[in-house]
């Protein structure tokens, strides 16, 4: 997999979580613990998007 590849996987994992983020924030009685740890995967990736970007 090229470095590009890797970036784009990562790009659209990254908008699926956010995409989770923003159905479990908008349910009835969204659950903290899943909202807290969707946006720590969120960031993770966002962070692992950057490394790769920067070489």
């Amino acid at each position: 997999m090229s470095l590009m590849d890797r970036i784009e996987t990562l790009k659209s994992r990254h908008a699926a979580l956010e995409e989770a983020i923003h159905e479990e924030a908008t349910r009835p009685h969204p659950d903290d613990e899943v909202l807290q740890e969707l946006k720590k995967r969120k960031l993770q990736l966002k962070d692992e998007i950057a490394e790769l970007t920067r070489h």
